[in-house]
């Protein structure tokens, strides 16, 4: 039986599930404990039913674990890349498309606690580390460079090394989900930011960089991202 009234079940137990109610749970747990300090217990409680039950859509913690990964983030991946081979627009107004939905979809939601519980415990489970590579990292990075090699093909972009533009774009991107829970653990003082003000300010930045020839800032595409409160010293 679950030892501590966090771990109490929603509801009376039942026999059955849906998988999306599990996986529901798992997420609440693996960001509230961890990935090592969640049980298996804990999650079937919370979801309001036994760990057997559990169990007959998910034979271990890691593989509920790669549900909750696929189900949160590389599922979402097969109609990025869809939108991504029917969009017509420039490869700036493209790569603005990425930011959004990178942010209103995984960043600003209970996924973007995934890519940082990655971070923190990868070293000590390799073969979870391993696998999101292989199912986040990897075809996000593609997607990435494939709209920045649309850019130097087309002369948009000036021609630069494939890697250093990737992480041209992904170094804001990388900051933000780190500052999301950690408020001024990367900004000292309250200088009045948002992890929105930042995003679009260093896209701005990015697409300089980016761009071959030089172009007004106010003429640049803007992501069209959700607003959120500024970070201030008490919100550690």
């Amino acid at each position: 039986m679950p030892d501590s009234s966090t771990d109490a079940p929603r509801r009376s137990r039942r026999k059955e599930a849906r998988p999306g109610e599990l996986l529901e749970a798992a997420l609440s747990l693996f960001l509230e404990k961890g990935y090592a300090a969640t049980r298996v217990e804990a999650v079937a409680a919370r979801a309001g039913v036994s760990k057997g039950t559990l169990f007959l859509y998910f034979p271990s913690k890691e593989e509920l674990f790669k549900a909750v990964v696929r189900h949160s983030i590389s599922g979402c991946y097969a109609d990025w890349q869809l939108e991504l081979d029917r969009y017509q627009g420039s490869s700036a107004a493209l790569l603005a498309r990425a930011f959004e939905v990178w942010w209103q979809q995984i960043a600003s939601t209970q996924a973007g606690g995934i890519c940082r519980l990655m971070w923190a415990e990868a070293a000590h489970f390799p073969e979870l580390a391993a696998f999101y590579r292989h199912e986040v990292d990897e075809p996000g990075h593609a997607m990435l460079e494939r709209i920045l090699q649309r850019g130097m093909d087309s002369g948009e972009f000036r021609p630069m090394p494939l890697g250093e533009a990737l992480y041209l774009v992904l170094t804001p991107m990388t900051f933000v989900m780190l500052w999301q829970p950690s408020g001024t653990l990367c900004l000292p003082l309250d200088h009045g930011l948002t992890p929105h003000s930042y995003l679009l300010s260093q896209f701005r930045n990015c697409l300089r960089g980016l761009l071959r020839e030089p172009v007004d800032a106010d003429t640049l595409p803007q992501p069209q991202l959700h607003p959120t409160q500024p970070l201030k010293t008490t919100d550690i």
